[in-house]
C-alpha cells in the first residue's frame, strides 16, 4: 500500500475492529503526518528534526504512540455510544460477517426484556475491541545513513532504526516483513523484550512474515526460531497480482503454493516449535509448553466474496488480506479527488508492470499518475529524474561515493553520459535507456496521496502503486460497501467478464515469461534456457493442478475456467514449446 495510503487508515477503520498496516519507510511524512493530526486532534506537538540525536527512530516512536492513544480514545467512545441506529457500535456491529459475535448483537436488538438487553448490551460494549495497528518494513531496503558525507552508525539504518521505532513504541501489534529476509535485521529482533515470550508466555509484539512460498517460510522461520523469535503469521501473497512491488516466482502459482501450506501447515509449526525452544532454554528462559498461534494468511488479487470464501474454506486460511479494492474508498485511504477519478476511469492498459522502481524490483504503476506525468515530462524537458527530496532508497555507487538514487535527477544525468562508454550494441541502446529513464520517485511521490490530501504539500505529484484489479471497480465506494462486496452482502464488481483470481495471475505469469524470453533473445539474461524451461514446466504442472481444483467450483463457473486454462497452457506451449531446447 505504498507509503501514504494507509499511514493513518488505523485512525479510520480500527475502532471498527479493522487492521490496518502502516508503512515505516518514510519518517519525514510520519513526522508531517503526526503533526498534522497533533493539530487536528487538539494533542501536543513538539517537532523532532531530523538533526536530532536517532531522529528516524523517534519520529516513528512518537506517530505509533499517537496512533495507539488517539484509537484507545475512539474505541472508548464508540464503546459508550449507545445501541441505535447510525452510532459507532452500531456501525461496528453492522460491518461484521456472519459470526457468532454478529449473531449476539441481532439477539440483543430482538431481545424485549429490559434486565437482559442491558446485560447483553454491556457484554456486546466489552467484545467491541479495536483492530490492530500494524507496521511494515520491507527488510532489504536497508540502507546505512550518511551525514555531512560520513557513514552514519551501523543500527542507524534505515530499517534497523525505523525496527527500533515500532519496538519502542506503546503498541500491542504485529510487524510484518516484507521483500525477503534481512539476516542483521531479523538478529536485531531479538534485542527488544518485546519480541519475546513474558512471564506468562505471551508475545506483546509479534512477528508477520511475507512470505511467496512454503520453502521461504520454513528458511525464515527457522533462521528466527534459533534466536527465540517466534513467527505469528506466514501472510502468502501472489507473486505478480498484487500491487505495489511485485515478487514473481519462478511460475510457481498460488494455488498450489496455499496448497502446500494447507499440507504442511502442521510439519512447519512442530518443527519450528523445537528450535523455538531449543533458543528459549539457551537464552535461559523457560520452554513453551504448546506453539504459539500461527496464522496462514492470504493476499493478492481477490476481488469478490466467492474467491474470498475459497481460500478461507477450501485453503483454510485464517484470514485474506485486500488492498487495491480499498485504494477507491476515500474514508479509509488517502487519495485527491483527481486520482480517484483516474483509479475509477482506469483500464488494464493503464495499469503496468514497470520498471519504475530504483529498487530494481518489477512495481505496478498506473500511468496517469501525476508522478508519471512529470516524469515524462521531465524526459521532453531534457532534464530527467527526480531533484530527490526524500533521498530514503539511495543505494547506487556507480559513479559516486555516497549512494545516490538511480532515479534521481543526479544519477541519470550521470548515466546517459557514460551510456556510449559501455559498448551496448545499437540495437540494444533504445531499451537500455528507457530502462534508465524508467526509474521514477517512489519517496517522495508515494507519500503525495496523503500530503496533497491533507493538504501538507500542495504542490505533491502522487504516484500509485495499485495492483491490477484496480480496472475490475469503476468508482468509489463506502466503507460498509466494500465491506458488503468482501463478505458477498452486495456487489462492487463493474466488470462483467472479469476472469477467476488465478487465472488472472496465469495470465500475469504467461506475459512475463514472454518477456523474460524476449530478454534472453536480446542478451544474456539472469535467466537462461534452463530456468526458462523449468518455469514453463512449473506454469503447466500448476495448471493440471487448478484443472483438477475446478471440482470445487459451482457449474457456471467451471466451464469458463477450463476453458480459460486450455487457452493459456496453449499460449504457454506455443512460447516455449515441449519439444524445443531452446526459447522461442
Amino acid at each position: 500500500m505504498g507509503t501514504g495510503f494507509t499511514v493513518d487508515t488505523p485512525l479510520r477503520v480500527a475502532k471498527y475492529g479493522i487492521s490496518s498496516v502502516i508503512s515505516l519507510i518514510d519518517d519525514i511524512l510520519i513526522e508531517q503526518m503526526r503533526k498534522f493530526h497533533c493539530d487536528k486532534e487538539g494533542e501536543p506537538y513538539e517537532r523532532i528534526s531530523s538533526r536530532d540525536e536517532d531522529a528516524r527512530a523517534r519520529r516513528i516512536t512518537a506517530y505509533l504512540n499517537l496512533m495507539d492513544h488517539l484509537v484507545q480514545r475512539q474505541t472508548e467512545a464508540l464503546q459508550s455510544s449507545p445501541f441505535e441506529e447510525g452510532t459507532e457500535i452500531t456501525r461496528y456491529y453492522e460491518l461484521l460477517p456472519e459470526t457468532p459475535l454478529k449473531r449476539a448483537h441481532r439477539d440483543m436488538s430482538a431481545t424485549t426484556d429490559p434486565i437482559e438487553k442491558a446485560r447483553m448490551q454491556d457484554e456486546l460494549r466489552r467484545r467491541a475491541v479495536p483492530g490492530s495497528i500494524d507496521v511494515n518494513i520491507m527488510a532489504k531496503v536497508d540502507y546505512d545513513l550518511h551525514r555531512e558525507g560520513q557513514r552514519t552508525t551501523r543500527e542507524s539504518s534505515t530499517a534497523m532504526s525505523a525496527l527500533r521505532g515500532y519496538a519502542n513504541s506503546t503498541l500491542r501489534s504485529s510487524i510484518v516483513f516484507s521483500a525477503g529476509m534481512n539476516p542483521r535485521l531479523y538478529s536485531y529482533l531479538s534485542r527488544f523484550v518485546d519480541f519475546l515470550p513474558d512471564e506468562s508466555g505471551g508475545l506483546r509484539k509479534q512477528i508477520i512474515l511475507k512470505v511467496s512460498d512454503f520453502r521461504s517460510a520454513m528458511i525464515q522461520g527457522t533462521f528466527l526460531a534459533r534466536r527465540g523469535l517466534w513467527v505469528s503469521e506466514y501472510r502468502i501473497e501472489s507473486g505478480l497480482n498484487c500491487g505495489g512491488h511485485s515478487f514473481p516466482t519462478n511460475g510457481h502459482l498460488m494455488g498450489p503454493i496455499l496448497e502446500e501450506f494447507k499440507q504442511k501447515r502442521l510439519e512447519l509449526i512442530e518443527m519450528l516449535h523445537g528450535i523455538y525452544n531449543q533458543a528459549l532454554a539457551s537464552r535461559g528462559q523457560s520452554r513453551a509448553k504448546a506453539p504459539h498461534e500461527v496464522r496462514i494468511t492470504a493476499q493478492g488479487g481477490i476481488g469478490t466474496a466467492t474467491e474470498n470464501e475459497l481460500l478461507l474454506k477450501y485453503y483454510n486460511v485464517d484470514g485474506t488480506g485486500w488492498g487495491t479494492p480499498f485504494l477507491l474508498v476515500p474514508e479509509v485511504t488517502n487519495l485527491d479527488d483527481t486520482h480517484l477519478a483516474k483509479l475509477a476511469s482506469a483500464t488494464h492498459q493503464d495499469v503496468y508492470l514497470s520498471d519504475s522502481s530504483p529498487l530494481g524490483i518489477p512495481f505496478w504503476n498506473l500511468r496517469t499518475s501525476a508522478s508519471e506525468e512529470l516524469r515524462r515530462h521531465r524526459i521532453r524537458e531534457g532534464r530527467p529524474g527526480s531533484p530527490c527530496p526524500r533521498g530514503l532508497v539511495v543505494s547506487n555507487t556507480e559513479f559516486t561515493d555516497v549512494p545516490i538514487c538511480s532515479a534521481s535527477h543526479n544519477y541519470q544525468r550521470r548515466k546517459i553520459k557514460h551510456l556510449p562508454e559501455e559498448n551496448i550494441p545499437a540495437a540494444q541502446l533504445p531499451k537500455v535507456l528507457e530502462s534508465v529513464l524508467a526509474k521514477s520517485c517512489i519517496c517522495y511521490d508515494l507519500a503525495g496521496g496523503a500530503t496533497l490530501k491533507h493538504g501538507i504539500d500542495p504542490d505533491a505529484t502522487p504516484a500509485v502503486c495499485c495492483g491490477p484489479g484496480i480496472a475490475n471497480f469503476s468508482r468509489t465506494a463506502t466503507l460498509q460497501e466494500m465491506v458488503d462486496h468482501l463478505y458477498g452482502r452486495s456487489s462492487l464488481k463493474t466488470v462483467t467478464d472479469r476472469p477467476h483470481m488465478f487465472i488472472r495471475e496465469l495470465a500475469l505469469y504467461v506475459d512475463y515469461l514472454r518477456g523474460e524470453i524476449d530478454k534472453c533473445s536480446l542478451k544474456p539474461s539472469a535467466h537462461g534456457p534452463e530456468d526458462l524451461r523449468e518455469f514453463r514446466d512449473n506454469l503447466l504442472n500448476g495448471i493440471e493442478y487448478y484443472r483438477r481444483l475446478t471440482e470445487r467450483f459451482i457449474e457456471e463457473e467451471r466451464k469458463r475456467f477450463l476453458d480459460d486454462l486450455a487457452r493459456l497452457r496453449h499460449t504457454v506451449e506455443r512460447l516455449l514449446p515441449l519439444t524445443s531446447g531452446q526459447p522461442g
